[in-house]
Parts: structure tokens; C-alpha cells; sequence
């Protein structure tokens, strides 16, 4: 099982970026696929999951309206369209599987980094 995260970057406040996590090893449309994202000395954040036929999305109050989860099951990848970003959400980008839907994340990337330019 492999999640390989990437398209993180500097970006400027307001600013756009899209992640990508690209999977492989596992039956991929079976599972969940959910972004965490993590600032140093805090938790984790859950930020986004979609589900393996592509029916429901769902996203943290923090992100909603300004992210987009979305998933190509022919590439084996997910994807997080961060618009209009905040100082608040350069941070590391994590994207995990999850075979119940509920959170309970089995496998995960190494991470991305979101990085304020400003």
C-alpha cells in the first residue's frame, strides 16, 4: 500500500493550490480517501474525504465552500482544490485511506507542505 502526496508549495494568502495523492498497492475505489493536515506543536485536522464511487464528499466547517475534494479512479488519485487560502492552512497535507467511511485511517502519505510566501 502506498499514498504519495504532492503539489504543495508556497503560496500567497488568497491564493490557489492543488494537492494530489496518488495511490497504489490496494483495490483503490474500494476505500475512503481523506486530506489531515497537521500544523507543528497542534493535532490533527481532518480536512476532507470522499467516498470510493465518488457519491459523497464531505469537508471540515474551517475549509468548506473554499475546498474541493475530488477523486479519478482510472489514476488511482485523489484531489484538493484549495482556493481562496488562509495563512491557517499552510501546513503539512496529509491524505489517508479509510475502508469504514467513519475516520479510521489504515495507511498514510508522507505529507505535503503548504507554505505561506507572504
Amino acid at each position: 500500500v502506498q499514498l504519495v502526496e504532492s503539489g504543495g508549495g508556497l503560496v500567497q494568502p488568497g491564493g490557489s493550490l492543488r494537492l494530489s495523492c496518488a495511490a497504489s498497492g490496494f483495490t483503490f475505489s474500494n476505500y475512503y480517501i481523506g486530506w489531515v493536515r497537521q500544523a507543528p506543536g497542534k493535532g490533527p485536522e481532518w480536512v476532507s474525504d470522499i467516498n470510493g464511487d465518488v457519491t459523497r464528499t464531505n469537508y471540515a466547517d474551517s475549509v468548506k465552500g473554499r475546498f474541493t475534494i475530488s477523486r479519478d479512479n482510472a489514476k488511482n488519485t485523489v484531489y484538493l482544490q484549495m482556493n481562496s487560502l488562509k495563512t491557517e492552512d499552510t501546513t503539512l497535507y496529509y491524505c489517508a485511506r479509510d475502508r469504514t467511511g467513519w475516520g479510521k485511517y489504515d495507511s498514510w502519505g508522507q505529507g505535503t507542505q503548504v507554505t505561506d510566501s507572504s
